[in-house]
């Protein structure tokens, strides 16, 4: 009985240590637990700092990359507007618009704005506005006056020889340079009334042909008629140089050398001038200086009479020691001081 009561006994220690030990290590359980949370609960937190960051330089880069976009885009619309500007003004040129941008005329300005300045020319000049509205494309300044430049490029009928010569047709070639040939004609005619206003301008005007195939071809066009030389006969007939690109260039460096022997004749002239008055002046200034002269040795004259008559006065009275002898000398001295004043 004994040993039963013990058996039961230990039973009874054993799975109160088991409760204990079981109790203990439930309680190391939650601590830890809690422990881990706290731990997790800290990363959470963590990432959560760490992704917030991350997701607001991730937005603002992304921000800057679209700007950057955006004006890389933007500059680019604007390449394309200014290209197709810039196509649209091409197309005009070889549409042959009668405006300002005609390949001929815009040819001609080119080159008159590499050789001479801005302020030795003039664009789209009415020479005559009291009788027509027409412009001159250009008039280079020559002093008081004016040299008339307009272009001129009747491209059809230019193509008309090239496409006869290609085809080997003799009569089709006569007609069209006949036609390019009467052209010019009536261009130089209508530049001669309209443009050509002595004294304001020029007694001549110049056409620009803006290739030097046209140049050539006009050059060499002989009137089947009267075998004259079509550049001839605007010149005589209507005072009209055709000039091509290499001829124009010739002439508006004659006008650039021109115009700097005319600025140094000024400068000359003005230089010439001042000389001149300085030379007026230096004449004068020495004539003053002779005059100066002339005074100043007469009154070193008189200052020398003066002090040979003190010198004389001072003698007598040293000589004489008679008192009415003395005022005698006086008296004939005072007299000499008298003269010597006079």
């Amino acid at each position: 009985m004994q040993e039963s009561l013990l058996y039961v006994v230990l039973i009874l220690l054993c799975f109160i240590i088991y409760f204990l030990f079981n109790q203990k290590k439930d309680k190391n359980n939650n601590e830890e637990l809690k422990r881990l949370k706290e731990s997790l609960t800290n990363s959470i937190n963590t990432m959560s700092t760490s992704f917030n960051s991350l997701s607001n330089d991730v937005t603002r880069d992304m921000t800057q990359a679209l700007t950057k976009v955006d004006e890389k885009v933007g500059a680019f619309n604007t390449q394309v507007q200014a290209i197709n500007k810039s196509q649209d003004s091409f197309s005009r040129i070889l549409a042959g618009v009668k405006q300002y941008g005609g390949l001929a005329e815009f040819s001609l300005a080119a080159l008159l704005k590499d050789l001479l300045s801005a302020s030795q020319y003039i664009a789209n000049v009415k020479m005559k506005p009291e009788e027509t509205r027409d412009v001159v494309e250009f008039a280079v300044k020559l002093e008081d006056v004016l040299c008339p430049i307009d272009s001129h490029w009747p491209i059809e009928k230019y193509k008309a020889i090239d496409e006869a010569y290609q085809a080997k047709d003799k009569d089709a070639m006569a007609e069209a340079r006949s036609d390019l040939a009467a052209a010019f004609r009536t261009k130089a005619k209508k530049v001669a009334e309209k443009y050509i206003m002595p004294p304001k301008t020029t007694d001549f005007a110049i056409i620009y042909a803006p290739t030097e195939g046209l140049y050539a071809e006009l050059s060499s066009y002989r009137d089947p008629k009267t075998k004259e030389l079509l550049m001839e006969e605007l010149r005589v007939k209507y005072k009209i140089t055709v000039a091509g690109p290499n001829t124009l260039c010739a002439i508006l460096q004659a006008f650039h050398m021109g115009f700097h022997t005319l600025k140094v004749q000024k400068h000359a002239t003005q230089i010439h001038d001042d000389l001149k008055n300085i030379t007026t002046r230096f004449i004068k200034h020495f004539d003053g200086i002779l005059i100066l002269r002339k005074k100043l040795e007469e009154t070193m004259r008189v200052t020398d009479d003066f002090g040979r008559d003190a010198r004389s006065i001072m003698r007598t009275l040293e000589n004489i020691k008679d008192p009415e002898k003395v005022e005698e000398a006086m008296n004939e001295n005072n007299g000499k001081i008298k003269v010597l004043k006079k």
